[in-house]
């Protein structure tokens, strides 16, 4: 018999498994940031395409009428919005990117970590144009080129932000929490 000490029921083993249908912190990780650098190197191959093969105010039908590249360089936000403040979008920008990534030991669900993974992405994706483009350091304007009828002119960024955005509104619809918990309305009923 040795005297090895017995092991404390309350106390889950170091290697335990997680709970079924949980996926490993690790993977969520990798996950995220998959997405996260497919997101923010997509966008900046297709800047860097764009303002090698286009000048700006170039347009290009790709599926007339409904899509062209249209290039041009916005100081401001969604439909030039705010063009006199572009250091004010450096600043939001670099602190939704340190707000995710401070999220992140909250992750316990696949589909957040897609989400994160696609914002921050978008994120770094125009705050790099901020940060290095002309005019100058922090002020630079953000290379657009995807043209809708009747919508503003955007870029890859953009639509991460977007795609990431709507992932959280039907996350949050669905009662599903970043840690991967659900939230049925029984137990928002148990919480009031």
């Amino acid at each position: 018999m040795t005297d090895a000490p017995s092991p404390d029921a309350t106390q889950p083993a170091a290697d335990a498994l997680p709970v079924q249908g949980r996926p490993r912190r690790a993977k969520l990780y990798v996950l995220f940031a998959a997405f996260a650098v497919f997101a923010y190197v997509f966008d900046q191959l297709t800047k860097l395409w764009v303002t090698s093969t286009m000048t700006e105010g170039e347009r290009i039908p790709v599926l007339p009428p409904l899509l062209h590249w249209f290039y041009i360089r916005n100081s401001g936000a969604a439909f030039s919005i705010g063009e006199n403040v572009t250091w004010v979008f450096t600043i939001v920008m670099a602190a939704v990117s340190v707000a995710i990534l401070l999220q992140l030991r909250k992750l316990g669900s696949l589909w957040w970590a897609l989400a994160l993974g696609l914002l921050l992405g978008g994120a770094l994706g125009n705050l790099t144009d901020r940060l290095f483009r002309e005019p100058s350091f922090a002020m630079g304007h953000v290379v657009d080129f995807i043209q809708l009828p009747n919508f503003a002119i955007f870029n890859i960024a953009d639509s991460a932000v977007v795609s990431a955005v709507v992932i959280i509104c039907l996350l949050t619809l669905r009662g599903i929490s970043l840690d991967g918990s659900r939230h049925t309305k029984d137990t928002v009923a148990e919480d009031v």
